[in-house]
């Protein structure tokens, strides 16, 4: 590629608008029964919100895509409708699939033309800092076809066999170096055509979309992530997501 070309292609990317998609079409079953996960309240609000303001947080977002539970566009639609959002972005709920990553694909397929840069962001993480959005993004202007967001480990982590049998004692075979292990968040970002050749070309079912950006052999990389972007997954998870809406109404005045 020649200097030209290079230099072409960075202004492109650092033209490039961006829209997130942000996958709400899951049962949570993990927080018992009762609404989705992404309409559970948090400090009265549904998580989905706080989800789409930290999204939207972020100037360089114009677009946020709420893929809905199959059954539940138009509650959906309704709930942004009712709350507060940012004036200079748009907003889009489209019916989800079966999986997370039909959900995804459906997302990406509702995106108009203009937008070359795509966040993926779980529902489930409704704290992330706008600081922790923008790095994401820039890093994809920068040039990554993939980046996630991702922090290191404080615990040792220890690779098991796994029980045949729930409950039985498991063997470890293998303790992997901390150093190189990291846990990963969202959102996710991504040059728009290689999220849409991911997904037109990996058809194993897997936990996140850079799993995908790998398995075509590119390079995904990291950026730093945010304690405050953890995943709301049980019942605890939600009495700290209050505390941290707590210290932050405390700290900012809302």
């Amino acid at each position: 590629m020649s200097d030209d070309s290079r230099s072409s292609l960075a202004t492109s990317r650092a033209e490039a608008r961006t829209a997130v998609v942000i996958p709400a079409a899951g049962r949570g079953v993990r927080l018992g029964p009762g609404a989705p996960k992404a309409l559970r309240a948090l400090n009265g609000t549904p998580m989905l919100i706080h989800a789409v303001r930290a999204m939207a947080a972020s100037r360089a977002v114009s677009l946020v895509v709420v893929v809905a539970p199959p059954d539940g566009a138009a509650e959906v639609k309704s709930l942004l409708d009712a709350h507060a959002l940012p004036e200079r972005t748009d907003f889009l709920v489209v019916p989800g699939g079966a999986e997370r990553q039909d959900s995804v694909k459906l997302g990406l397929d509702a995106l108009p033309p203009e937008y070359d840069i795509v966040l993926v962001h779980d529902a489930a993480r409704p704290l992330v800092p706008v600081d922790t959005v923008d790095a994401v993004i820039e890093a994809v202007r920068d040039g990554a076809p993939a980046v996630v967001p991702a922090l290191p480990l404080a615990d040792t982590v220890k690779e098991v066999e796994p029980a045949s049998v729930a409950g039985d004692p498991e063997p470890v075979v293998a303790t992997p170096e901390r150093a190189r292990l990291r846990a990963v968040q969202t959102p996710q970002g991504f040059d728009r055509a290689t999220l849409v050749r991911a997904h037109e070309t990996v058809s194993d079912n897997v936990t996140d979309d850079a799993s995908m950006v790998e398995q075509l052999g590119l390079t995904v990389v990291v950026v730093p992530g945010h304690e405050e972007a953890f995943k709301v997954t049980r019942p605890l998870d939600l009495v700290l997501a209050e505390a941290v809406l707590a210290r932050r109404r405390l700290n900012d005045g809302f």
